[in-house]
């Protein structure tokens, strides 16, 4: 880099107070220096002021108006045989071709040990299947039940685009056309320290992670993604995040109820455990539909329980949504006021002063993330949908709750329930079961193929060794 450009690069990050990134400037080989100039480049820094202007200004601003949302109840019969009306308008819906798919699967599998994409993480109960796997079985089976297509869009990262359309790849796209699957990737933003000050990881490189699955919407608008909906006809996207294997895909009656009320934008809940899960809180925020993040809430809210002693804001937010396209193409036009970063508290590997690389044991900075729900309150209409726990099971953990044994286990269960439905005799209980959600999708798809014996099933249905059939 030549002294000028060096000099308007440093006036340039002086200005916006971030010139201490080039501290380690004169210890620089010529590679190092051009690898942190081109990084510098790429960074909005008056974006990134005004985010973290936008963070500090809410964070004094009064507190919220919340009330509870209404939501279409389980037991007011979601999902069962009465809900025929929602059922067949949504699987009129899907046999148009008018509705997608969308996966958030940015995200690394890091807390689990694994290198590589989440989605590449294999959890399938007895056949190691992966995230990835387990939903594009579920995309072939509604494709070919309603002969239609339904192309499915995948949001890396940076961090995981290219082994992302790797894995793809080398299973042959999981037997699904080709053009019929979108990659796109969301942005990377800084890390600050908590005086708003980026964060070095190494002296030629600024420590940067996904802007949250909020980057969504304004990444389908930069990478093309939401010309490509247009262009297909796509009135209705399901999205959802690649980390929960028990999400219902397309689900026909959520569809139709979305569709029937004629909502932007609708997202499934389910009753919170207790006031501590680590799930949005849906509400009515000032006046519009919303969901709190669980480290936002006020204890007083969190806490709040009506005179039955149930909890007043029991709607806990698992990431399922129904978005029109044209909300989305409205939103993302809008995105820096509609989509806002949130800032949260992390332990960021960083250099000290004397540029020794340190992992800390406490929160030493922010990490931005924009959040898709804050897209909520500008849809014109709105609907929420409450499903049941068969439908949630998240994988963060490596164990514990919502670790791969919790996941499996949540998975076996529910294919357990379809064998019994079904009238199928179920291997015993500590055996575990793994279905092919290609041909399966409950107890109607086996008893439609006639199957009476897991013996019968052939490779469709897998238990653990050990098991009888």
């Amino acid at each position: 880099m030549a002294e000028s450009q060096l000099e308007g690069l440093r006036e340039r990050l002086t200005a916006v107070g971030q010139d201490h990134v080039l501290r380690f400037w004169p210890e620089l080989d010529a590679a190092g220096r051009s690898r942190l100039a081109a990084q510098l480049e790429e960074i909005d820094f008056e974006a990134l002021g005004r985010a973290l202007a936008g963070i500090r200004a809410r964070a004094s601003a009064p507190p919220a108006s919340l009330e509870p949302a209404k939501v279409v109840r389980f037991d007011a019969g979601l999902g069962r045989p009465d809900d025929s009306a929602a059922r067949e308008r949504g699987e009129a819906l899907l046999a148009s071709g008018r509705v997608a798919v969308l996966v958030v699967a940015g995200g690394q599998a890091t807390r689990l040990g694994f290198a590589g994409p989440k989605g590449a993480y294999p959890i399938g109960p007895v056949s190691d299947r992966s995230l990835f796997e387990i939903h594009a079985q579920r995309i072939r089976r509604i494709r070919r039940r309603h002969g239609a297509p339904l192309p499915w869009y995948v949001m890396t990262s940076a961090a995981t685009h290219a082994a992302t359309r790797s894995f793809f790849a080398g299973k042959a796209h999981f037997d699904l056309p080709q053009e019929e699957v979108f990659f796109f990737s969301q942005r990377s933003v800084p890390a600050v320290d908590f005086e708003g000050r980026m964060l070095l990881d190494a002296p030629d490189h600024v420590f940067e992670s996904p802007d949250g699955h909020g980057g969504v919407i304004p990444a389908l608008a930069a990478s093309g993604a939401l010309d490509d909906l247009e262009s297909r006809g796509i009135s209705s996207v399901f999205l959802w995040q690649i980390d929960n294997p028990l999400v219902r895909i397309a689900d026909p009656v959520y569809l139709g109820l979305h569709a029937a009320v004629g909502a932007e934008a609708s997202c499934k809940v389910v009753a919170k455990r207790d006031p501590l899960e680590k799930v949005g809180h849906v509400a009515m925020v000032d006046g519009r539909l919303g969901i709190i993040e669980y480290t936002e809430i006020d204890a007083t809210h969190r806490e709040a329980r009506d005179e039955r002693g149930d909890l007043v804001y029991w709607a806990g937010g698992i990431s399922i949504y129904v978005f029109e396209t044209d909300f989305l193409r409205r939103v993302s036009a809008d995105a820096e006021r509609r989509l806002p970063f949130h800032a949260s508290p992390k332990r960021i590997p960083a250099l000290d002063r004397s540029g020794r690389r340190v992992e800390p044991i406490e929160p030493n900075g922010w990490k931005l993330e924009r959040f898709v729900f804050d897209a909520l309150p500008a849809a014109r209409t709105t609907l929420v949908v409450e499903t049941t726990r068969e439908e949630y099971s998240p994988l963060k953990n490596a164990s514990g709750s919502e670790s791969p044994e919790t996941v499996r286990r949540d998975l076996s269960t529910l294919y357990r329930r379809w064998l019994v439905e079904a009238g199928i005799e179920p291997p015993p209980e500590d055996a575990l079961i793994e279905l092919d959600q290609s041909l399966f999708d409950g107890a109607v798809d086996l008893r439609e193929r006639g199957i009476s014996r897991i013996a019968d099933s052939g490779e469709s249905i897998r238990i653990a060794s050990g098991a009888q059939s």
